[in-house]
């Protein structure tokens, strides 16, 4: 940290979100849909086109983040390297230029390159941006404040994310048929735009207050070296509770948004396009007001606490909403397109506010062991983890849709999709059970694993005691931080 870190610049930073979620949002809900309705790729390729995107990020988050740790690699110019290419790829990867192709193995290899190339970029953006708050400040209440903040800002990014490809048939129509098939492109356009122009603003903000860690006698970054750092950070005590409270959420929120259109075509009974924008409004609404309330818990508390009370009211009002019916009305109005959508949206705005932040207290207890600070390291094993957790949420809900004997086939890939309702009661509680009782379970585990993370405010505020005395030079003690280290 070179200067101060003023609210304007606070701010500045904090729109740097939008960069990462309007991108992160239209993906993860549209992009299948576009593989299969649009491109013409069947169902089960088109996943695999996704699933390989996934893993290969899961290979890109580690060496990136190892890389922008080393001295004399400036985070601000790794960012504003990628905002370009990011925007560029995204709109080509949502142009329907396989159409076509009769070939389904040209088309899946022409969208899994793209997809891959909108990690690369993504992640080259996305890891120094949250790793930098780290070195930016080590006061425990101003990370949570900068992250509450993005968070904050999260929510409309969210809903613009997901708002603007629902006016894709708007699109097309104005298009006209010739062209209607580019209606995604339009928007990924759109969203290109003021993903960009966003992340130079973040960019700029960092100026004076950000300063490249000096250059070292650093070896060339392999993937070896890589995964021997992730090693090293796993053996940190808290690190493993931290892991699994990260795995175990993704798993239940990306089970949960997977499963939207069937809660509210099949379980709730409402038509589609009434009923997805309920259901948005309501989690942007319900995350813009968590995000500060669970702020101010973290600041009179800690930040696991803050978590601990509002996942635990999250966890229990799926189980309410299973108990209640998700077709349960108020007057004539279908009152659970609300409620799951908040439930779901507080659980997210808590989780994102803090996510980030509990992860940098683990780049001090690092340094208190190894000597070294590797903010961006310690920030993309997180991700990687929260990337596996959304692929296995996704994975399970269909495998599950499976399982109550959902059958998709009538609709056909290159057509219209066909949103119709369930009428079979099994396969409705099914579905139902994909979008309450089972992303519970998984939130208990991940309840569960929070208790279990010691990084606790008293603990971490005895850490950097140590570890100041340490840095001086002086003696220092580690009584009362067993459970840390």
């Amino acid at each position: 940290m070179s200067g101060t870190l003023t609210k304007k610049k606070k701010v500045g930073y904090a729109f740097g979100i939008f960069t990462e979620s309007l991108i992160y949002n239209m993906f993860y809900t549209y992009y299948l849909a576009f593989l299969i309705e649009i491109v013409g790729i069947k169902p089960m390729y088109s996943s695999i086109v996704i699933f390989i995107s996934i893993a290969w990020d899961a290979v890109t988050d580690p060496i990136i983040g190892n890389y922008t740790d080393r001295g004399g690699v400036d985070k601000r110019k790794v960012m504003k390297f990628s905002l370009l290419p990011l925007g560029i790829i995204f709109i080509v990867a949502w142009t329907a230029i396989g159409a076509g192709f009769t070939s389904q193995t040209v088309k899946i290899l022409v969208y899994t390159v793209l997809s891959m190339l909108i990690w690369v970029f993504y992640t080259m953006y996305t890891i120094p941006y949250y790793a930098v708050v780290a070195e930016l400040t080590e006061d425990y209440d101003e990370r949570t404040k900068i992250r509450s903040l993005a968070s904050l800002l999260n929510a409309g990014a969210v809903g613009l994310g997901n708002i603007l490809p629902a006016l894709v048939p708007t699109v097309a129509i104005m298009l006209g048929s010739r062209y209607s098939s580019n209606s995604y492109a339009v928007i990924a356009a759109i969203i290109s735009v003021m993903a960009v122009a966003l992340g130079f603003v973040c960019v700029k903000s960092l100026g004076g207050v950000y300063q490249p860690k000096p250059a070292g006698g650093e070896q060339k970054v392999t993937l070896k070296d890589t995964f021997k750092s992730f090693s090293q950070i796993l053996k940190l005590k808290p690190a493993k509770f931290f892991l699994f409270f990260v795995f175990f959420f993704l798993t239940a929120s990306s089970m949960i948004q997977s499963n939207l259109t069937y809660m509210v075509v099949d379980c709730i009974g409402m038509p589609y396009d009434d009923g997805i924008v309920y259901v948005i409004i309501s989690m942007v609404v319900s995350m813009g007001i968590v995000v500060p309330i669970v702020e101010k818990v973290a600041t009179k508390t800690d930040r696991r606490t803050a978590c601990l009370i509002f996942l635990s009211i999250a966890m229990a009002g799926e189980i309410v909403a299973k108990i209640v019916g998700l077709d349960a009305t108020v007057g004539n109005f279908k009152i659970m397109t609300v409620v799951c959508a908040a439930l779901l949206g507080m659980g997210a705005g808590t989780f994102w506010t803090f996510f980030y932040s509990m992860g940098y207290d683990l780049v001090e207890l690092d340094e208190f062991k190894t000597g070294e600070r590797r903010e961006s390291i310690i920030t993309a094993l997180p991700q990687l983890v929260q990337k596996f957790g959304s692929a296995f949420g996704i994975l399970l809900a269909g495998q599950l849709l499976s399982a109550y004997g959902y059958d998709s086939s009538k609709d056909t890939a290159g057509k219209e999709s066909l949103i119709v309702q369930i009428t079979d009661p099994e396969i409705i509680d099914g579905m139902e059970n994909i979008s309450t009782l089972i992303p519970a379970a998984f939130l208990a585990l991940s309840i569960l694993a929070l208790l279990f993370y010691p990084m606790t405010r008293k603990n971490i505020n005895k850490l950097m005691i140590a570890l100041k005395a340490k840095r001086d030079g002086k003696e220092y003690s580690t009584e009362g931080l067993e459970k840390l280290l």
